[in-house]
């Protein structure tokens, strides 16, 4: 679905919504959460990647760049069908505001298990005929996945290039022997990404209905242990041990002094040009079968990527390659049509990302809280946009907005709160209505800033790995009554929505 002209929505990713069962998912709270951002005027909801999680349970670092989150699927579904018994919460429940991943994650799957034997036992000739019908239809990636994940399982978790020499080259003879050495774990995985669809679709369709697009994400690179890089690592720069070479990552700045090495391997751009850009076509045709629209991540590597040496620690030894530029999104273009593609062009933007983003005419994005470092002239500064990007107050990776408050330096406070006419204790509705009042056509707005949470309820520190990181949930008790009330005022006063919120008269008849 196309959303409105002017539009505004809310980052929240789906493991942060409320729940029993440890973690958000596509159960009841998220519909729950859909009509709360209708009943506020909102068109945009976005999420984080809603790929499997990988190394420190970061969505960036995933096992596939096709399958979904396994940790995504509701439960109550699967035993409404008769397929899972009634559940049971290990001892002492789940934290309701935090998820602890190395609690939820074996349980959660131990009940998928449970409900894959329930299928097997009791599932309708329609039900293994949708199965059946929907595994053809993905089997451009499923099969290699859920082999991949069968072979990650009886090799107790090691990485593929560990798996010995036939299946790490993928003889044709060893991989048709682990089809039927593992084809019981197979077809589970199936089921598992079945049932994700069904949900994840199950939930667009009610959210579009409500008039509420949905908006993905798409990391830029994909893990080296992933069904991806095995399935094919003639498109990565791998040695002959299947080891990359180089990684990709950020040069050393201001924010870093090591820069960030990121570890994942690097494309094989020559190769993937010579395909045409197909994988890139499918991987994106994947995206748009999951959302309306998507954010890609660090949009600038497309123009130009940092490459490190393998061999490196840090990302302080390393050079600017260029990369595909123009000739990937033509390519993808060509076959797909239009793009509904948000850029992420955030840190070191050189001419060859502006002139990239030009050409593909996708909305960059701006963040308000990047605006007060400077003067008047900022980029980031509401006056200065033009109508073709989208406005953040924050992201993931970035402090809440009370939360920059409160660590900003006093001339940058000085600044914001001059400019934004505000104090620390409603600086989050100031950077909201500006951002709202601004000329971009979406303005979208961390759950977190919306309630006027602190820098403890901040989703992501970038460059740190484990807890808290990616854990943080709400509870229906937080959101309450009053900040859905103003979100919804502020919409409809900025023209994002519609203007009933604001109780206005209706027009005395002529």
């Amino acid at each position: 679905m196309k959303t409105p002209a002017r539009s505004s929505g809310v980052l929240l990713h789906i493991t942060s919504l409320p729940g029993p069962h440890g973690m958000g998912d596509f159960g009841p709270n998220a519909y729950r959460f859909a009509d709360w951002l209708h009943a506020t005027g909102q068109h945009i909801w976005q999420w984080l990647p809603t790929t499997p999680i990988g190394p420190g349970n970061s969505p960036y670092q995933s096992v596939s760049a096709f399958a979904g989150s396994p940790l995504m699927i509701a439960l109550e579904p699967l035993v409404e069908r008769g397929w899972l018994p009634a559940i049971t919460l290990p001892e002492g429940g789940f934290d309701a505001l935090r998820v602890s991943f190395e609690r939820v994650m074996p349980w959660r799957l131990t009940q998928l298990r449970a409900a894959h034997a329930g299928f097997e036992a009791r599932a309708t000739a329609a039900d293994r005929a949708q199965l059946q019908a929907w595994a053809e239809l993905h089997a451009y990636w499923l099969d290699d996945y859920s082999l991949f994940m069968a072979l990650e399982t009886a090799h107790a978790g090691q990485p593929w290039w560990t798996w010995g020499e036939a299946l790490r080259d993928r003889d044709p003879q060893a991989l048709a022997q682990a089809g039927l050495d593992h084809g019981a774990e197979i077809g589970f995985w199936r089921f598992v990404q079945w049932c994700f669809d069904v949900q994840c679709t199950a939930l667009k369709a009610h959210c579009n209905a409500k008039g509420i697009a949905l908006m993905g994400d798409l990391p830029i690179f994909i893990a080296h242990h992933s069904a991806d890089c095995w399935a094919r690592p003639d498109l990565y720069d791998l040695d002959d041990d299947c080891q990359p070479t180089v990684v990709a990552g950020c040069p050393p700045d201001d924010m870093g002094p090591l820069g960030q090495r990121w570890g994942n391997p690097l494309y094989r751009w020559d190769r993937m040009a010579a395909e045409d850009f197909a994988w890139w076509t499918s991987r994106v045709q994947r995206a748009l079968d999951q959302a309306d629209i998507f954010r890609i991540d660090h949009f600038r590597g497309f123009a130009g990527y940092y490459e490190i040496p393998a061999s490196s620690p840090t990302a302080q030894i390393g050079q600017w390659v260029p990369g595909p530029r123009r000739a990937l999104f033509d390519a993808i273009g060509k076959a797909l049509g239009p793009l509904p593609i948000v850029a992420e062009d955030l840190g070191l933007v050189t001419p060859d990302v502006t002139e990239l983003l030009q050409h593909t005419g996708f909305p960059g994005m701006k963040l308000i809280c990047f605006a007060f470092g400077g003067d008047a002239t900022s980029d980031f500064l509401p006056h200065n946009y033009n109508p073709n990007c989208v406005v953040y107050t924050g992201t993931h990776d970035n402090d809440t907005a009370r939360g920059w408050w409160d660590a900003a330096p006093e001339h940058e406070r000085r600044y914001a709160g001059t400019y934004l006419a505000c104090s620390a204790s409603d600086v989050h509705w100031a950077m909201i209505r500006a951002a709202a009042n601004s000329v971009a056509a979406m303005a979208v707005y961390p759950l977190q800033d919306v309630l006027g949470l602190g820098t403890e309820h901040r989703m992501n520190v970038p460059g740190t790995l484990g807890d808290p990181n990616w854990t943080w949930r709400f509870s229906w008790d937080m959101l309450g009554a009053e900040p859905g009330r103003v979100l919804g005022l502020i919409t409809a006063a900025s023209g994002r929505g519609p203007i009933a919120p604001l109780g206005l008269p209706a027009r005395a008849k002529a």
